[in-house]
């Protein structure tokens, strides 16, 4: 006989995190394809935008400890997708861009990566939707870490 699979749980942090890493495990299989991990994709997302970024800035956008991050962008810069250079508004900082190579292997990963995501329910404006109510999350859990830190 069967066994019955186990109810699912309603509790919205358990469906953040089921959610998370569902999303994470599909991404990944896409960028395995390409040799990219998704701790790199998150900061090859993050330059993509052609704006040099510090450290800091990619460390905290690719949830990554600062010695992670630098050990990453090591090897990123070893395979000529990323360089550093020293801001010229204060030299004490060093900003992250992608090389011309980075930026043709991200438009190449990221085309793939997005014809592999799942649209969620036939452009009715779900996605919108959803990106929204995260966006309000994300900012009300700030918030609310900002004052208990206080």
């Amino acid at each position: 006989m069967p066994t019955p699979s186990p109810r699912r749980s309603e509790d919205l942090a358990h469906l953040l995190t089921r959610a998370e890493r569902l999303a994470a495990r599909l991404l990944q299989s896409a960028l395995e394809e390409h040799g990219c991990t998704l701790d790199a994709w998150r900061v090859l997302s993050l330059l993509s935008d052609g704006e040099g970024h510090p450290m800091t800035a990619v460390a905290e956008e690719a949830f990554l400890p600062p010695a992670t991050l630098t050990k990453l962008v090591d090897h990123l810069v070893d395979q000529n997708l990323v360089h550093r250079r020293i801001d010229p508004l204060d030299r004490r900082r060093i900003l992250a861009h992608l090389t011309p190579r980075g930026a043709t292997y991200w438009r190449r990963v990221d085309r793939d990566v997005r014809t592999r995501w799942p649209a969620l329910s036939g452009g009715d404006g779900d996605e919108e939707l959803l990106r929204g109510l995260l966006l309000r999350l994300v900012d009300e859990l700030d918030g609310a870490a900002a004052e208990s830190s206080v």
